[in-house]
Order: C-alpha cells, then sequence, then structure tokens
C-alpha cells in the first residue's frame, strides 16, 4: 500500500495530516503561530495547553468531538476543526460545538458571577459555502454577536472563524502575511516537492520537517496511509454524487425540454387547425 504515497509532505486536509501538524504536544508551536496569523494581533497566544477532545453535554448522552482543543495561557479557549464535507448544518453544528467550552467554565456554588473566558470555533473548511453571499475573494469570515441596529459587536467573547480554502488562489509571489503563508500552505503543502523561498520563517522550517513522509516511522505512515484512504474515499464519493447529480440535470432538463417542445407542437397543430382558411 505504500507505493499508492508519492507525495513527499503529507496531505493537512486528511484527519492524520491535520492532527499532526496541530494536535501534538511536539507541534504546538505551528497550532500558536496559526492560531497568532487567524487573529492579527487581536490576541497574542505565547503558550497553550492541549485539552480532551471528547466532551458529553448536560444530558450525557450528546458528545462532541473536537479535532483540536486547548486553550492559552489567559484561558481562552480554541476548538480547531479540519472539515472536508459540507453538512447542511455546519454552522449550526460548529455553534454546537462552541457550547461546551461554555458549560465547562460554569462553577459549583452561588459566588460564581458568570464571568467567561474567550471562546474561539476554528472551521478549516474544504468547501464552500452552499449559502455564500459573499465574492470570490472572501475566504476569511471572523463572526461575532452583533446589535443589529449599532452593527457593533454586542459580545466579544465568543468568536467563530470560517476558512473557505478552495477560494485561497494565491501563488507563492503574492504571499505578504503570516496569514497568507499559513492558508497557502494548507492548501497546497501534498502538492510541493520542496519548500517555498517565500515560507523562510523558523516555524515552516519545522512545519516542513514534521510534514516529510519519509520521516515517519512505520506506525506513523501505516496510520497516514489509512487516513489518506478515507480521505480519498469521500472525495470520489462527493464527486461521483456531483456527477450524478449533474447527469440527472441533464437527463431531467432534456426530458423537460422535450415535454416543453412536444406541448409547444401541439399547442401549434391545435392553433394552425383553427386558423381560417383565407
Amino acid at each position: 500500500m505504500a507505493q499508492n504515497i508519492k507525495e513527499k509532505y503529507i496531505n493537512p486536509y486528511t484527519d492524520f495530516g491535520f492532527k499532526k501538524l496541530f494536535g501534538t504536544e511536539m507541534n504546538k508551536d505551528l497550532l500558536i503561530s496559526f492560531l497568532n496569523a487567524l487573529l492579527k494581533g487581536q490576541r497574542s497566544i505565547k503558550d497553550i495547553s492541549y485539552l480532551p477532545t471528547k466532551h458529553f453535554g448536560i444530558y450525557g448522552n450528546r458528545r462532541a468531538i473536537f479535532d483540536v482543543y486547548c486553550e492559552d495561557e489567559d484561558g481562552g479557549k480554541f476548538i480547531v476543526e479540519m472539515q472536508n464535507v459540507s453538512q447542511q448544518y455546519y454552522k449550526d453544528r460548529s455553534v454546537f460545538y462552541s457550547t461546551f467550552p461554555i458549560q465547562e467554565q460554569a462553577k459549583v456554588g452561588e459566588d460564581w458571577d458568570f464571568n467567561l473566558k474567550d471562546v474561539y470555533t476554528v472551521g478549516v473548511l474544504n468547501f464552500v459555502f452552499r449559502d455564500d453571499d459573499y465574492s470570490q475573494d472572501c475566504y476569511h469570515h471572523e463572526v461575532k454577536l452583533m446589535d443589529t441596529q449599532t452593527k457593533k459587536v454586542f459580545f466579544d467573547k465568543l468568536t467563530y472563524i470560517y476558512l473557505e480554502m478552495p477560494k485561497f488562489n494565491k501563488t507563492e509571489d503574492q504571499l505578504e502575511t503570516m496569514f497568507d503563508k499559513w492558508l497557502f500552505v494548507l492548501r497546497n503543502l501534498s502538492r510541493l516537492f520542496e519548500r517555498p523561498k517565500a515560507l523562510q520563517e523558523k516555524v515552516f522550517t519545522k512545519l516542513f520537517e514534521q510534514a516529510e513522509i519519509a520521516r515517519f516511522s512505520p506506525e506513523e505512515r501505516r496510520g497516514y496511509e489509512d487516513s489518506v484512504k478515507v480521505y480519498r474515499d469521500i472525495n470520489n464519493a462527493i464527486n461521483t454524487a456531483k456527477k450524478e447529480a449533474k447527469e440527472e440535470g441533464r437527463m431531467e432538463g432534456r426530458m423537460e425540454g422535450l415535454a416543453e417542445g412536444k406541448a409547444w407542437r401541439k399547442g401549434r397543430l391545435r392553433l394552425t387547425w383553427r386558423m381560417p382558411v383565407r
């Protein structure tokens, strides 16, 4: 099976690849750099602690499993998810997930004043929102609770960040910020065969070292191969469904066209029949 892996670097869209880069203690400096690039100076994270990724709700039978879950030195909570497949209620799910870090801050006793720490939900999306009302170049969405009358942020401790990765098409010579560079890496890593000159920061030196498949242990390689297979199966299923839907659409269109043509011809015959002969 190993011969099926032809890339030099791992695909971060795979479950193994994403967690390898962002979900391990050894690589937490990669996650810190990525989050700081996303927040663009709104918050400066110096350290993080990884938290359990499995969570149960107040009723016990409804749980959430995060790809990566951590908190920074100030107690801010971060859920970081890679989402490959579009879901009808993806936004609902991301809001639901954000309730777990909120619930977990509740303290027993009457002296708790409900003061909450910041909660961030980050979605790296390998798809475009179906109900997208944004232009093709709008791929970074930062969402907060807003007063619809004043258009000002009403509550700044709850933030949702969504990255529509298929929309990011900057080339290497267009990369200006760390935010650009991180999105470029996530979008193109598995297609690269050498480190781009634009990515000279120390953090990317480590990223390319950690992402190089040839450095993996046999166990890591097997885990990655399994993850790639799942990723490819999902993509094949999606592409097949799209193709079938497109073909069905064309067939329906042809059938509707034939029906309309028959109706038109029938109506024309009737119209001709009723016309007086001159």
